[in-house]
């Protein structure tokens, strides 16, 4: 059992320490965010990765090679791309 700093009570068996019920709060409705799990999410704001445009800049390689960012979440990314007409840097 745990307690975030917000008084969240709550149960994991990882040393992750993210509180469970403030990752659903941060979640977007829409958006590039809203369709990716909490690590991917948290992997590219770490990135300073915030809009397609930024995104845009990097292959998908960089993208697979952060932490917290898994195959699933490439589909998902490459079709925000797609739908404001960008896409993926080319691998070097």
């Amino acid at each position: 059992m745990r307690t975030c700093p917000n008084g969240h009570r709550y149960y994991k068996s990882s040393d992750c320490p993210e509180c469970p019920v403030c990752e659903a709060a941060k979640k977007p409705a829409a958006g590039l965010f809203s369709t990716l799990s909490a690590p991917a999410r948290r992997a590219l704001e770490n990135a300073g990765i915030t809009t397609v445009e930024v995104l845009s800049g990097y292959s998908e390689k960089e993208i697979l090679a952060l932490h917290g960012m898994g195959p699933s979440s490439v589909p998902k990314l490459r079709k925000a791309l797609e739908e404001s007409g960008l896409t993926f840097r080319k691998a070097r």
